[in-house]
């Protein structure tokens, strides 16, 4: 039997398309499989506003009666601002590995794409390239961390095979807590911040202001960078009612510069420790289990996320510093509340000034994350 390529037009195939990676990962120790209910919602318009603005096309792959693969391809509007208007995106891949279902679900994107108009393609990136972003290259050898995509080593070749190459590499950088902190960084924390840099806690009773700052600096701090598209009102918006429940306000700083803010820090708890063996599913125990690992017992490992200074600062020696001073702000807090890793990520593989932060304070790269590109 042959491959059939199945467009997704209902909620039926939209579950079914959910399902793939459940099935094309599970053998594979290092998957987490990630919450049904928040990956069905990643593709609903009610909870994710880039399907209210972007168009999307959905594919299953089918063979021997068996799903055996996915993809998505999308158009963003928003990357014309960013000078890729000729660009399209395609993402969510999963799938057997079968050159012929790889083939066929690249070749279903591609039609898409070039049926609009696109004359390149770009990807993976799942929905957004403000969501998961680029296909895991490097690292199999560790889960992933909260947010973070985990493929099949062979998926790469297979992409490589079909003409796909190199766009961009981004990097995961893991730092030990519990390691003591290098020279370098000791060196250059012992250079205090001018008297009028002051770096403070998130005010939760002022959140949502706080969560349009944290938003415009990263938008600012960004602006520039390769494909970068800046968050929208309503991605603001939807971000503060999820972060919301994970943050905690001693892992969330703002530097300040004379009492405006300048810069921010967000860490975040590795909730991929508390749902590893719940198999996607909260329910009928999975939210005991859960909140009991996340609240009672704890995880031990965070991701920083989200990190910027704004771009008046570069060249100076106040914006030279002002990221190891944040970093160093939350790293005494995260390890006496009990994580021994934290990962930042992702870092652009030509961003050197941060990547030269990162290694002072002792961390390192551990994971590799791909962009591929292709002519249509």
């Amino acid at each position: 039997m042959g491959i059939e390529i199945i467009p997704v037009r209902d909620n039926r195939l939209l579950r079914r398309f959910v399902e793939v990676p459940y099935t094309v990962q599970r053998d594979d120790p290092m998957w987490i499989p990630p919450l049904r209910m928040e990956r069905a919602q990643s593709f609903s318009a009610r909870h994710n506003d880039f399907f209210r603005t972007a168009d999307v096309a959905l594919f299953i792959a089918r063979k021997d009666g068996r799903d055996v693969g996915r993809i998505s391809a999308q158009i963003d509007p928003l990357l014309m601002d960013a000078g890729m208007g000729d660009a399209g995106h395609f993402g969510c891949i999963s799938a057997v590995d079968d050159a012929g279902v790889f083939a066929a679900l690249v070749q279903a994107a591609e039609g898409f794409l070039r049926a609009r108009g696109k004359t390149r393609m770009l990807g993976p990136f799942s929905m957004s390239i403000k969501e998961e972003t680029g296909l895991l290259v490097d690292g199999f050898d560790t889960p992933p961390m909260l947010l973070m995509g985990h493929d099949p080593a062979y998926a790469g070749p297979r992409l490589e095979a079909l003409g796909l190459v190199k766009e961009k590499d981004m990097h995961a950088y893991l730092a030990d807590l519990l390691a003591p902190m290098s020279k370098a960084a000791t060196a250059m924390l012992h250079r205090p911040l001018s008297r009028n840099v002051t770096i403070r806690c998130i005010d939760f009773s002022d959140y949502e202001n706080e969560i349009r700052t944290l938003v415009d600096i990263f938008n600012d701090s960004w602006s520039g960078n390769w494909g970068f598209v800046p968050m929208t009102q309503a991605e603001t918006s939807a971000l503060g009612k999820h972060l919301r429940l994970l943050l905690d306000k001693r892992l969330v700083r703002f530097a300040e510069v004379d009492g405006k803010a300048a810069g921010f820090i967000v860490v975040l708890p590795n909730i991929n420790e508390a749902i590893r063996d719940l198999h996607g599913k909260l329910l009928p125990f999975g939210w005991a289990r859960f909140l009991w690992r996340l609240k009672v017992r704890g995880v031990s490992s965070a991701r920083v996320p989200l990190m910027g200074v704004r771009r008046a600062m570069s060249g100076t020696m106040q914006g030279a510093a002002m990221p190891m001073h944040l970093i160093a702000s939350v790293w005494g807090i995260a390890k006496e509340m009990g994580f021994h890793q934290v990962e930042m990520s992702w870092i652009l593989e030509d961003n050197y000034p941060m990547r030269h932060i990162l290694e002072k304070f002792g961390a390192r790269q551990y994971k590799t994350f791909r962009i591929y590109g292709k002519a249509l």
